[in-house]
Formats: C-alpha cells, sequence, structure tokens
C-alpha cells in the first residue's frame, strides 16, 4: 500500500522521472511528465535505443556511459523539443537532466534513474541577460566613441563633484596636458566672475538630485575666455540616490553674440508676430486637417473638434467654397503648392480677405501639409482704394494731355494771325524810327520762338503717349537714316559731317517711336549748338558696357555747355542750357524720360568752346 502511494506520487509529479533497467536500459517506470518529455506513451520493459523518443544521440551515449562507470551526471539547460505543459506545443525547451546509477543489494549496476526539471524559463532569463549583457557592452563602446567623436565636451562626477570622466574634446579646448590634476585645473578655468555662481549651483543641484544647465565662460588654450553651456542629467536607480551626473558642455559663444545683436529688436518683433494674424493648420497626407494653433481657434470662435477636418473650406465665403475645395484636391493628389485669395469669417460673422497658403513637407513620417492663412483684407481693401486713385490719376493725367494737346493746337491760329497782322503791317506801315528793323526783327523771333515752344508741347505730349510703346528689334542704321533724312536741312546749313560707327551693337530691341525721338532730340541738337568758326563735325558710335548692355555716344566739336559736376545730369522741362541759342529746353527733357521709361539713363561731358558727347546708357 505504502509503495503504491509512492508511486502514485511520483506518476503525478512536475518533474519528469524515469528508470532504465539493465544493460539495454529497458524503460520501467515512467511518470506523466517524463512520457510528455519523451513524445507519448513509452513501452515498458522496451530497450532505450529503439524508443529512444526524440533524445539525441549524445546524450544516449552518455546515459551508457553512466552505466558502464556507476558515477552520477548532471546536465544543465539540456535543450528539447518538447510540448508546452499549458498549450501543447512543440518548442525548444530547457531541462535540468540528473543521470543517477542504480545498484542492486549487491552494489551491482542495475539501471538508471533519469530525472528531467523543467527550467526553460530560467534558462532563457539567462540567455536574455547574457544578450542583455552583451548588447549593454556594445552600446557602451557606441557611447565613448560617439562621446569621444562629439564636437562637445561630455563629462561624469560624482555626488562629490570629483570628475570620473572627461572626453579628449576638454583637453584640446583647454590646451591642458592628459597629466593635469582635472578636479584641480577645472574650476580655475572658469572666469572669475563666473566661478563663484557655477561651482554653487552645480553643488546645490548634486545636492538636491537633480540636473542643470547654466552658461559660464571658460578660458580657451588661446586665453580667451568662451560663453559654454554646461549641462548634466543624474544618473537615477531608484529607489537610490544619484551617485553619477552624466553631461555635456557646448561652447555658444558664436550664438550668444549673435542673441545679443538681435535682443536689441527682439521687443519689435514680438509686437510684429503678435499683430501679425496668422491662423496655421497641418493636415495629413490625405489632405486632412489634423491640428489649428490657438490663434486659428480665438479668430474663427470654434474650437478645433467644431472646425473639423476640412475647417478652413467650410469658413470661406459660400460663393468660394466650391472652387477653393476643389484646387485643394488638386494639391493634395498632385503635391502642387496651394495658394489662393479668399474672403475668410471670422467670430463676428465678417467675411475677410485672407491668402491661404500651404505646402507639403515629406519627411520619415512621411507627407505631412503645412498651411496658414494671412488675414490681408485691409490691404486688398486699400489695394481697391489705391487703384480706384491710379485709375482716377491715369484719366486726369490723359484729360491734361489732351487739354495741352488742344491748348497748343488751339493757339496756333491766334499766332497765325498774329504773324499774318505783323507781315501786313510791315509791308504797309511805316515807321520814323531808328530802330524799326531791330524792333521787327525782335517780334519775329518772338513768334517763332511761340510757334516752336507749341509745337514742342504737342510733341511732348505726343512723345510721353508713346513711351509705353511695344518693343521690337530694330537696325541702328535704318532708324538713324530715317532721322538724319528728316533733319537734312539743317546738316546743310551747318555743313555737318556725319561719321557712323554701329558695328559694336548695329541692332536695339526698343520701340520705334520711342528710338527715334532719342536720336532726332540728341542730333538736331547737335545741329543747333555748332560753333561759329567751324563746320559741325557728329560722331555716332555704338559699344558695349561691362555688362554687355548696348551704348551709343553722339559726339560734336560744337559749342559745348556748363555743367555740374555730376555727370548724369538731370535735365528739367523748359531749362536751357546755352540761352544765346533759341530753343523751349524741351528736347533733353523728353529724352531723359523717354530713358527713364525704360529702365536706361543719360550720361553728359561737355567742355565750352570744344563740344559735347552725350552717352546712352539703353539699360541699367
Amino acid at each position: 500500500m505504502h509503495d503504491h502511494q509512492l508511486q502514485s506520487i511520483l506518476r503525478h509529479m512536475p518533474a519528469g522521472i524515469a528508470t532504465l533497467l539493465g544493460p539495454e536500459l529497458r524503460y520501467g517506470f515512467v511518470n506523466e511528465a517524463m512520457q510528455m518529455l519523451l513524445g507519448g506513451a513509452t513501452p515498458t520493459g522496451e530497450p532505450l535505443a529503439e524508443h529512444t523518443g526524440g533524445l539525441a544521440a549524445d546524450l544516449l551515449e552518455v546515459m551508457q556511459q553512466v552505466y558502464e562507470t556507476g558515477r552520477p551526471y548532471v546536465a544543465k539547460a539540456y535543450p528539447f523539443s518538447a510540448p508546452d505543459p499549458t498549450d501543447g506545443v512543440v518548442a525548444k525547451r530547457y531541462f535540468d537532466l540528473a543521470l543517477e546509477p542504480l545498484h542492486d543489494e549487491n552494489d551491482e549496476p542495475q539501471g538508471l534513474l533519469l530525472f528531467a526539471v523543467d527550467v526553460t524559463g530560467q534558462e532563457e532569463a539567462r540567455q536574455r541577460a547574457h544578450e542583455l549583457s552583451l548588447e549593454t557592452r556594445r552600446l557602451d563602446a557606441r557611447l565613448r566613441v560617439l562621446s569621444e567623436t562629439a564636437p562637445q565636451i561630455t563629462f561624469s562626477v560624482d555626488t562629490s563633484g570629483q570628475y570620473e570622466y572627461v572626453s579628449p574634446q576638454w583637453y584640446y579646448f583647454t590646451g591642458q596636458p592628459p597629466t593635469a590634476d582635472l578636479n584641480a585645473i577645472w574650476p580655475l578655468l572658469i572666469h572669475p566672475d563666473d566661478r563663484l555662481r557655477v561651482l554653487y549651483q552645480a553643488d546645490a543641484a548634486r545636492a538636491a538630485g537633480v540636473g542643470w544647465s547654466f552658461e559660464y565662460r571658460m578660458r580657451r588654450h588661446d586665453g580667451q575666455y568662451r560663453w559654454m553651456l554646461s549641462r548634466a542629467l543624474p544618473e537615477l536607480h531608484a529607489p537610490d540616490k544619484p551617485v553619477f551626473w552624466h553631461g555635456a558642455v557646448t561652447e555658444v559663444h558664436d550664438q550668444r553674440e549673435l542673441a545679443e545683436a538681435l535682443r536689441r529688436g527682439e521687443a519689435e518683433l514680438r509686437f510684429l508676430a503678435d499683430s501679425i494674424p496668422q491662423l496655421i493648420w497641418t493636415a495629413t497626407a490625405e489632405g486632412f486637417i489634423d491640428y489649428y494653433n490657438q490663434h486659428t481657434g480665438d479668430y474663427t470662435g470654434l474650437s478645433a473638434q467644431e472646425l473639423g477636418p476640412t475647417g478652413w473650406v467650410a469658413l470661406l465665403d459660400p460663393t468660394e467654397q466650391a472652387a477653393a475645395a476643389r484646387r485643394w484636391v488638386h494639391c493634395v493628389a498632385s503635391g502642387d503648392a496651394y495658394e489662393g485669395l479668399y474672403r475668410m469669417r471670422r467670430h463676428d460673422g465678417q467675411y475677410r480677405w485672407h491668402i491661404i497658403r500651404a505646402r507639403q513637407l515629406a519627411d520619415s513620417r512621411g507627407l505631412r501639409w503645412f498651411g496658414a492663412c494671412t488675414d490681408v483684407d485691409d490691404q486688398h481693401r486699400l489695394r481697391e482704394v489705391l487703384q480706384t486713385q491710379y485709375d482716377e490719376l491715369a484719366r486726369t493725367n490723359r484729360d491734361l494731355d489732351t487739354f495741352v494737346y488742344t491748348a497748343s493746337h488751339d493757339l496756333k491760329q491766334p499766332l497765325f494771325n498774329l504773324r499774318g497782322l505783323f507781315e501786313e503791317l510791315r509791308r504797309t506801315a511805316t515807321f520814323q524810327d531808328s530802330e524799326q528793323e531791330q524792333l521787327l526783327e525782335m517780334v519775329d523771333e518772338s513768334l517763332r520762338q511761340l510757334d516752336g515752344t507749341l509745337q514742342e508741347l504737342a510733341a511732348t505730349v505726343q512723345d510721353q503717349r508713346e513711351l509705353a510703346a511695344p518693343t521690337e528689334d530694330l537696325d541702328l542704321r535704318s532708324v538713324l537714316e530715317e532721322v538724319l533724312l528728316g533733319l537734312r536741312t539743317q546738316v546743310h546749313e551747318a555743313q555737318a559731317t556725319i561719321d557712323l560707327e554701329l558695328s559694336a551693337a548695329p541692332t536695339l530691341v526698343y520701340g520705334r517711336a520711342n528710338l527715334r525721338s532719342v536720336l532726332h532730340n540728341l542730333l538736331s541738337n547737335a545741329l543747333k549748338f555748332t560753333h561759329p568758326a567751324r563746320p559741325a563735325h557728329v560722331q555716332i558710335a555704338t559699344s558695349l558696357s561691362e555688362t554687355g548692355q548696348p551704348q551709343l555716344t553722339v559726339r560734336d566739336n560744337g559749342l559745348g555747355m556748363e555743367l555740374r559736376q555730376d555727370p548724369f545730369t538731370s535735365f528739367q522741362l523748359f531749362e536751357r542750357q546755352n540761352p544765346q541759342v533759341a530753343g523751349a529746353g524741351v528736347g533733353l527733357y523728353l529724352v531723359q524720360r523717354i530713358l527713364d521709361s525704360r529702365g536706361g539713363h543719360l550720361e553728359v561731358t561737355s567742355t565750352v568752346g570744344q563740344g559735347t558727347t552725350f552717352t546712352v546708357h539703353w539699360f541699367e
């Protein structure tokens, strides 16, 4: 009865127990745990070699040797492919195996006792601990490499403030030898004005068991003090107090100087940033908004939940929502930047003009959209007012041009009448005045000047209307010959010689009417101011500037004129450069106006009695 109870207990033990009898190691007693380990029911009395039950060959050999030698053997964490006792799934498991020889009363070998204890959990934990140990050593080596290659000075310090480690960068920065006493030298390299503060803050942080972050000046190897940022955190192993602090010292001297330079405008920039109404939002790659900034809620009076994933579209004017939504869907599909001007509803129900912009950003987290809605309602309305005023000014300017043109035209008839009356008076009336001829010549000259002024006023209006004339590719020689043909009378009267050298820049992209007006005024000016002691000689040449832009030079040998020191003389309307020669002072003003409108300028050099040179820079 006692043996039966013992076998019942052994049969249901969680550890595997089996007896193997005789030299063939035949199966004797096998409990349930061992049967599961061996893969099911085991035939009692059969040799182990014929029913190995998944036991490896090396284990079978060891079992035979234990039987023969009589020496027990223990195998730790021996791997088996055995079913899991919880779910029956066959997996790799580990057992501590004990092989104990069995002897009879005469101490003769009788067999073996096989005892197997499942240590899968302990073995997996041991292997995991081993892997973690290897990983820890690998990470420690990597951390050391990173700390010694990073540009910052890294360090470790204990609770008493003694430095346990410092990276080589400290020696490079300070110029101290590796044999220097780090704990004694470090405080001495801190600027005297910062030393007490730094030592106190570090001691206080270590006493409180917290990290620190502060800036101070440290002396570099060249003797210059540089601003450094020191940061450290405690190494915590709860519930114990920290015993080490690890940190880094980073040079922030340049950033600090830049911050000092920027600090002067910080107040203005902060005011400007607070004054600009910006509604900032982000959206997913599919175009659904997942974030609104605080100003969006303040501006719209709605929460993020109320705005929803398409909030800004719903805030637009109903007549604009469909087009804005279609444009947004197109940009999300194509990746194009989104930009548009729309009216958006404010929290008080007022619709205000906004510029809505969004850009796509791709990073490691995938595609995202970043957008902003900028209130430009005031600018938009101001632009409308300015456009209205501009249209009014343009209309007034056209009316003024029309008035000047009409007045100059209408005054010609009274001028003709006066000229006719004076001609009739000269023919029929006689004067007993010794200065009769001089007076009549003065009257004729005044009438000619009045006639010329009226003609040039009309020409001024006409030329100003042609300032916006379309450009075309023009042949300079052809246009010059056309202008000289119109001036042939003046050329003949001045007995002028005209030299053309246009090979450097034979063509010019310009407005035909504008080019003809510039050339006509410059050439007529050169012919008008001829020197009475010599025939006129006018040289016209083209060249290229240092930037490759075309230039035109008109040089004469006439009377010359007195100019200011500035070669870029500004000519005013009705300003006459040489009062001895008849004229209204309009021509050079027109040239300057035309060149200014096309992005060029006029350069003048002149010597009284020798001549004048005009250089036309067509483009800046």
